[in-house]
């Protein structure tokens, strides 16, 4: 029976956090990416930050990647002056995740970027970020829903080709799309919702928080793609 692919879902470091008697410095993950992984029919394989020099070297033990949701990118990636409603930056983070992707698409690994991972893609090829948006997390802390719509062609589209309610929090959004990307869903507002690189083996963004909804179509498809190419898989 083929081996199940490994999927790396990227993490991210946090000082001083309490558990039991300890407080210690740790690496931290939601469940929800792990579990939606194991649910697809993947293996997950949890990515701690590291030196990017070490992202091509990490990347080639891999059969698929997903880079996680989380704080803000910095602005000097893309070129622009922080917005007072920017968060503080995660300059290791971003360099890390970055060079991640990087590697992820120069050796053709499927690439599932959520939320931050989907802004990320965008900056990594070139392109800019929306600094805030209103309405896309209302309440801190809380997820809400709303619906985002498939442009017909695209890999999503194929994937869930009618409209869906979607888990959201974010603030920021792409703005001037990156070297070769192509929107592959949008909100009722316009904000892109879902980007693409076509001719890539399988690289897609969304900007919503599919680790977090019962809808696993998304990740099997990811898991799918990378069962098929797997590095993993006996000969």
């Amino acid at each position: 029976m083929p081996a199940r692919p490994l999927i790396g879902i990227s993490t991210y470091a946090e000082p001083g956090v309490r558990w039991g008697v300890w407080r210690l410095d740790a690496v931290l993950l939601p469940a929800g990416y792990p579990r939606l992984v194991q649910r697809a029919g993947g293996l997950a394989a949890l990515l701690p930050p590291d030196a990017p020099d070490r992202a091509a070297a990490t990347v080639a033990r891999l059969d698929g990647l997903v880079v996680a949701g989380g704080p803000d990118v910095e602005p000097v990636r893309y070129g622009a002056e922080p917005d007072p409603r920017t968060g503080p930056p995660a300059r290791a983070r971003d360099a890390w995740e970055l060079a991640l992707i990087g590697a992820a698409l120069e050796r053709g690994l499927p690439l599932l970027g959520v939320c931050r991972g989907m802004q990320l893609l965008n900056v990594a090829l070139g392109g800019t970020l929306v600094q805030h948006v209103d309405g896309h997390a209302e309440v801190p802390g809380i997820f809400g829903r709303h619906p985002v719509d498939p442009v017909p062609g695209t890999l999503y589209g194929g994937i869930a080709p009618g409209q869906a309610s979607v888990p959201t929090y974010h603030h920021q959004a792409v703005d001037r799309l990156g070297t070769g990307l192509i929107p592959s869903a949008y909100a009722a507002d316009g904000t892109v919702e879902a980007i693409e690189l076509p001719g890539a083996t399988w690289v897609l963004g969304v900007q919503w928080h599919p680790e977090m909804a019962d809808d696993v179509r998304v990740m099997r498809a990811l898991v799918a793609t990378a069962a098929g190419r797997g590095q993993s898989l006996p000969p």
